[in-house]
């Protein structure tokens, strides 16, 4: 069975998605550009996108002229190859290769079984003294078939080149993520709303907006729109991260994945502090209030004065929740309480070495 000529478009920057999600938006101008070349490109798994060869190769007058200007239209520090299947020309992009017509076996013989992405026959082959895809080609069919199971039989056969394409080569949902990464609705219908309409849902509007934001970052870059997360931290200033309009909900949203001791329970301060203020805090017969070695005050809070200012009683008072970090080098220990006072302001208080301050308020 003759094998399907691909061109692939390789980048090693993209492989993985980190947590702003710029990976995907930079591979979506990849696709974007490789479609202006063939209008047949599509995304394999994110980094990875194949075209077929024959037409292109054709219009520009061969396959090394494909390469040659897929490479310089993309960017990105591309790798482009050619090879007979989809198995064979994403490791001809790895090498920058274009593998001729007809010598895919070849081509693919020297290259380690690891190559398969199936660890488990890997290690098995490795044990046998089979390490090559050569060598694996090289037993016989019925053999693999009976011993290894019919996921090795299709592995035998792409490392014979009598197949082009393993399962798992392909990532099923890169196209919904790339419909993320354009401000697209990942269901194929408008572009989703981020913010609800008046009387909730999504409006027209939310869906331009969307639109707007995506041709800003296209011209201006992935930092010109940005928006607010809450992610995980124990300090009010650390739960909240500008990140790129687009970027992944699992990268910075949601508690991190750990259990945070110390972190202030809901709800969080309306105004957190870019320079803390220096404050005293006093029990009733006007003597400084501390936290103890076990992280409990010593007294209890009497009133409050903030940078000199004249005292306040304190009406209510909350806490404290202690915080230890660093501890494997230098020690840090603070204390934090929340404290109103008579005057209706509450204020987050954190005291450390002896010293209070005032960190956030709340509305």
């Amino acid at each position: 069975m003759e094998l399907e000529r691909l061109v692939v478009v390789w980048c090693p920057g993209l492989q993985q998605e980190g947590a702003r999600g710029e990976e995907a938006r930079r591979f979506v101008r990849v696709v974007a550009r490789a479609g202006e070349l063939c209008p047949w490109a599509h995304p394999v798994r994110l980094g990875v996108c194949a075209l077929p060869a024959r037409g292109p190769a054709r219009f520009f007058g061969g396959e090394e002229m494909v390469v040659s200007r897929l490479v310089e239209a993309v960017g990105e520090d591309a790798h482009v190859g050619v090879a007979d299947g989809l198995f064979a020309a994403v490791l001809a992009a790895r090498a920058q290769l274009i593998v001729p017509a007809g010598e895919v076996r070849q081509f693919l013989a020297p290259w380690s079984v690891a190559t398969l992405a199936r660890p488990e026959l890997a290690v098995t082959l490795q044990r046998l003294g089979v390490t090559t895809l050569g060598q694996f080609a090289a037993l016989p069919s019925p053999h693999v078939s009976d011993r290894f199971g019919a996921d090795a039989a299709a592995c035998h056969k792409v490392a014979r080149g009598e197949s082009g394409e393993l399962v798992g080569l392909r990532d099923r949902a890169i196209e919904r993520r790339l419909r993320v990464a354009r401000g697209e609705d990942p269901d194929g219908a408008e572009p989703p709303a981020y913010q609800p309409g008046f009387f909730g849902g999504a409006s027209a509007a939310d869906a331009r907006a969307a639109l707007s934001f995506v041709r800003v970052q296209e011209r201006l870059g992935i930092e010109a729109v940005l928006l607010g997360r809450v992610h995980g931290g124990r300090d009010p200033a650390e739960q909240a991260a500008m990140v790129p309009w687009g970027s992944p909900e699992g990268g910075t949203a949601g508690q991190g994945g750990a259990p945070w001791p110390g972190r202030l329970p809901p709800p969080s301060p309306t105004l957190v502090l870019r320079a803390p203020r220096r404050a005293e805090v006093v029990d009733a017969v006007v003597r400084p209030v501390g936290v103890s070695g076990r992280g409990l005050l010593d007294a209890e809070p009497a009133r409050l004065s903030v940078e000199g200012g004249p005292w306040q009683p304190i009406a209510a008072w909350a806490g404290p929740w202690p915080v230890t970090e660093r501890w494997w080098s230098t020690r840090r220990r603070r204390a934090r309480v929340q404290a109103v006072t008579a005057d209706g302001v509450a204020r987050l208080l954190c005291a450390e070495r002896a010293q209070w301050w005032v960190e956030a308020i709340y509305d």
